[in-house]
């Protein structure tokens, strides 16, 4: 059997469509047809040759829903016909030290689909089975499949930090990230503050659910936070440092300031909140399959979806420029017609 794969042929080459011959899941692996794949600002890594590990030709995609097609040996827990999801989290490796204390998502020698191995632009992909999250009947496959990438990254480092409902959480940018994380603040209970450049993004932002917003174009981002009492968490999405810098201040007692972005160069902050009300500045990964189960089911009961933008896989090239140009209003989804 033959399928379609997007691949990049050597790093820093064009977005190619060829038929390959589709491979069968060895033991422990299960084979995903796919439906919907998400093309997310980290496909830039294997599109532009970024890390040194990766190995082309390489298929892109780490945000993918399909249907389980072929399931190898030694999978008890998937059968044929299951609607699943891969994110980020792509598999580990079991030896190195946080995967010896249950840490999977930072494994040293992590899986990634797109990276690692092949990913998500395709009709089919061969994933470990422990990579697989199982998808809510309810929720579509093009707008699930952002929730596996920016969805986990927001819902799982806003609740494993310390706030609590009705504390208050500012979300700094409102891009593919940010409008989910301001999203997931809101229906989690928290004070919500939309951090944004321009006051025309401000109705936007309180139609997701934000209580206050900042124009940060025309306002001192920190001091508007202080004024509010200081943030009890700041999720940073954006990819700017200088917007990050500026923020750091807003933070209250025993402030978290959680980098989601990564930004080029590197950011500054004054240690002296850090040091005398605690403060920390941390930065988060994504989760786990049963962490991406997490996300999608708290997405199904609260409503929270993704804003996409829905091309053809045959337009892989197109979706992925689209992407990169920042004017995508959020995410950019690949749907296969499976």
């Amino acid at each position: 059997m033959e399928a379609r794969y997007v691949e990049v042929q050597k790093a820093g080459g064009p977005l190619t469509i060829v038929n390959r011959t589709v491979p069968d899941p060895a033991a422990r692996e299960v084979r995903v047809r796919v439906q919907a794949c998400g093309v997310c600002h980290s496909d830039a890594i294997t599109v532009g040759g970024l890390l040194p590990f990766v190995q082309y030709p390489r298929v892109p995609g780490h945000e993918i829903v399909g249907i389980v097609d072929s399931v190898g040996s030694d999978v008890p827990q998937w059968s044929i016909g299951q609607r699943v999801g891969i994110g980020w989290y792509g598999g580990h490796c079991g030896r190195c030290e946080p995967c010896r204390r249950g840490d999977h998502v930072a494994c040293q020698n992590a899986s990634i689909p797109g990276l690692t191995y092949d990913g998500g632009y395709a009709d089919y992909v061969v994933v470990p089975a422990e990579a697989l999250a199982a998808i809510p009947d309810s929720l579509a496959s093009a707008e699930a499949a952002p929730l596996l990438c920016a969805g986990i990254t927001t819902f799982n480092s806003l609740r494993n930090t310390g706030a609590r409902p009705p504390d208050t959480v500012a979300v700094l940018g409102m891009g593919g990230l940010g409008h989910l994380g301001v999203q997931f603040a809101a229906k989690m209970g928290f004070n919500t503050v939309a951090i944004a450049r321009g006051a025309d993004k401000e109705k936007f932002a309180r139609e997701l659910g934000a209580r206050h917003y900042i124009d940060s174009t025309a306002t001192d981002v920190s001091a508007a936070l202080q004024k509010l009492g200081g943030a009890r968490v700041i999720l940073a999405t954006v990819t700017d440092a200088d917007a990050m810098s500026a923020a750091m201040g807003g933070l209250g007692y025993k402030g978290e300031f959680v980098i989601l972005g990564v930004p080029g160069k590197p950011i500054q902050s004054s240690v002296l909140g850090l040091v005398l009300q605690r403060q920390s500045i941390r930065g988060w990964p994504s989760g786990t399959s049963i962490d991406s189960e997490d996300t999608l089911k708290f997405s199904e009961i609260s409503g929270v979806l993704p804003l996409i933008e829905k091309y053809p896989l045959e337009k892989a090239a197109d979706a992925y420029e689209r992407m990169m140009s920042g004017k995508a209003r959020f995410r950019v989804v690949l749907e296969t017609g499976s």
